[in-house]
């Protein structure tokens, strides 16, 4: 938030970061502050590729989310799309494994939100300014994160929820300077990232970042591997394709007829 506050006075001054429509902004940061919540609370028990592949799983509840939202028509291909996207998700979760967990369920949670999120911004938020959008997100994050505090000191955790999630259940560790630093590198790569999106979104044509988009489940199946050394299995492989063939499908279409 204070990056952003630098970035609007070195532009056209505070009122970059003031919001034109109050409602629909609050609710979208709302929606992405589910999504967050949804998306990191999956996060100790499964891998960075099935995390990120469960996020990606958005367009097709765009898809789904547009006719009652939106008043757009579902055609053939989106249809189609919707069938490939959830082959894929069946085979991303992999229900049939004997170690499937229901929080393997909670990144596709993520997408629904995501989803949710697009569709506000396309419907209420297209006037806004990035640097407007991504302070409400701040705002929201900061303010779920006090309550979350508040009430995690004053509720005890059940004792299987603390041994399951430690990281919510220890209260605050030591912060050094170390984890000052790297929280701080995290926060520049994130507005870094946020501000990168919206504004390509504004400015580009979406069939030609469709493809790039959906780069982030490659870069999170790298990374997996780098820093945790996890790598998709072959249902998982499979699955990512499926999804990231169903979410350009239904980018591709939408532009279409959007022309």
């Amino acid at each position: 938030m204070a990056l952003i506050v630098c970035l609007a006075f070195m532009s056209e001054g505070i009122k970059l970061i003031y919001p034109k429509r109050l409602l629909p902004v609050t609710i979208r940061s709302l929606a992405m502050a589910i999504c967050m919540f949804c998306f990191f609370s999956g996060s100790p028990f499964l891998s960075v590729t099935q995390m990120a592949a469960g996020l990606y799983t958005y367009p097709l509840f765009v898809s789904l989310l547009a006719p009652p939202l939106l008043g757009e028509k579902v055609g053939r291909w989106r249809i189609f799309a919707l069938l490939v996207g959830a082959i894929g998700a069946f085979f991303l979760l992999n229900p049939l494994a004997e170690n499937f967990s229901m929080v393997q369920i909670l990144p596709i949670l993520a997408g629904f939100f995501y989803a949710c999120n697009i569709m506000i911004l396309r419907r209420y938020c297209r006037e806004e300014t990035p640097l407007a959008l991504t302070f409400a997100n701040g705002v929201i994050f900061f303010v779920s994160g006090v309550i979350g505090i508040f009430c995690l000191s004053l509720l005890p955790l059940p004792t299987e929820f603390a041994q399951n999630m430690p990281f919510v259940a220890i209260g605050w560790p030591a912060i050094g300077l170390s984890l000052i630093g790297f929280a701080a590198l995290c926060s520049v790569l994130n507005l870094i990232g946020n501000l990168g999106i919206i504004r390509a979104y504004q400015t580009a044509d979406s069939s030609w970042l469709a493809p790039l988009d959906f780069s982030y489940l490659l870069f999170a199946a790298i990374w997996g591997k780098v820093i945790f050394d996890t790598w998709p299995t072959g249902y998982g492989w499979l699955g990512m394709i499926l999804i990231t063939s169903a979410g350009i499908i239904t980018i591709w279409r939408e532009r279409r007829h959007m022309n």
